[in-house]
């Protein structure tokens, strides 16, 4: 199978490399020739460095190498049979490469792409045959993430969703399927993993500064088993590339207080405060910097991971209410695309639906905003004595 990938960028080679290592021809494809350049050096020093570490072989290394190929040429796509477009989060410029590549490519090539929020539906809008536009999200890094969400546009036709699902699945990823609405499962469902975390600091529950950064990260960590705390978790993605995700989501929802954004989270995006990658982002990673001090309390620590967790359950549930998933698919997005400890819809079960829903009234009576409402799904199956996998029990 020959695939075309649009974008040179991390997302896009670490899509090559996932079909080259399954045997695909793959063809890169960027207009930026030095982007094209540094994105093969990258390559060629990753199969490098796998080789020394015995994670692959001289040859599984070459014959990977040998599968991508860089191009600045439309006319290598000609024959593809699937192009993935992984460039920048614009749904202008996501539809100016759509309408670009529907003059190159063959009338059964299917165009998929890799956007994380945008509507799928709006670009294949763009095409003169919508019903071969899909959305396939990988997660960054994606030769090591399982995850991969299938995501049918309003007009995708049923056989380009099964194509693509098989396809994928025969890469050996675990894959989801999610309707067509800004965030789709992880991105959606993980809000409140940001949200809610900045909303405690905001509300001076820990200290101001590294100090009560620390401390919540420590709870999500320690007590909540989650892989990274939040703030650690937003230097790591980047503060300017999470606001923005936030931002938009929280447009696409008209503005639905869920998704807030937080005044402390622009901050740190506007002053250049991004992360790892600028060397300072909610915490300093200059050479030498001393690691903050958290504050030791077994009941703020519990407090913390409750109402964040509470949040993501609801969110969760709301989800399922509305559609955009199964409950299988809802929690094996979280811990497979995310690594969440478990999936949220179990966790509701082993807390008890009853007792997330009085959690939820408890924060709603406090603050009285809609942020806090409960989903209708889970009073539902509190009120009739219900859990969302009652085959587990």
């Amino acid at each position: 199978m020959t695939i075309g990938i649009i974008g040179s960028g991390a997302m896009g080679i670490g899509i090559a490399q996932v079909a080259a290592e399954n045997g695909c021809v793959i063809y890169v494809n960027d207009n930026r020739k030095e982007a094209l350049r540094k994105a093969s050096d990258k390559l060629k020093a990753l199969m490098k460095k796998l080789v020394a570490k015995g994670k692959r072989t001289q040859e599984q290394a070459r014959n990977i190498l040998e599968n991508v190929h860089f191009t600045s040429k439309a006319e290598d796509l000609e024959h593809c049979n699937l192009v993935i477009e992984a460039i920048v989060e614009r749904l202008e410029s996501k539809k100016e490469v759509f309408r670009w590549l529907e003059k190159i490519v063959g009338e059964d090539c299917i165009l998929a792409t890799n956007t994380s929020s945008l509507s799928i539906s709006a670009i294949a809008a763009a095409c003169h045959k919508p019903e071969r536009v899909i959305g396939i999200h990988f997660f960054n890094p994606a030769p090591l993430m399982p995850l991969v969400e299938i995501i049918p546009a309003l007009q995708t036709a049923a056989q380009v969703t099964q194509k693509s699902k098989e396809l994928i699945d025969s890469w050996g990823k675990v894959t989801v399927m999610a309707k067509d609405t800004p965030g789709f499962i992880v991105n959606r469902v993980a809000r409140p993993f940001y949200g809610e975390a900045l909303r405690i600091y905001e509300e001076g529950i820990v200290p101001a500064g590294p100090i009560g950064l620390a401390t919540i990260d420590h709870a999500m960590r320690e007590v909540g088993d989650f892989k990274m705390g939040p703030f650690q978790l937003m230097d790591f993605i980047g503060n300017d590339v999470n606001y923005a995700v936030t931002e938009s989501i929280f447009t696409a929802f008209y503005f639905d207080p869920r998704y807030k954004p937080s005044f402390t989270q622009k901050a740190h995006s506007d002053a250049g405060w991004l992360g790892r990658k600028s060397g300072r982002g909610y915490f300093d990673y200059a050479e030498g910097a001393v690691e903050p001090e958290i504050v030791l309390s077994e009941s703020l620590h519990h407090y913390i991971v409750d109402r964040i967790v509470i949040m993501l359950i609801n969110e969760a549930a709301d989800a399922l209410y509305l559609n955009i998933a199964s409950a299988d698919d809802i929690d094996l997005a979280m811990t497979k695309g995310v690594n969440y400890p478990k999936g949220l819809l179990q966790w509701a079960d082993d807390i008890g639906i009853e007792e997330c829903v009085d959690m939820l009234d408890n924060l709603y009576e406090t603050y009285r905003e809609d942020r806090y409402r409960c989903s209708p799904l889970l009073r539902h199956l509190a009120d009739g004595d219900m859990s969302f996998h009652p085959d587990n029990y």
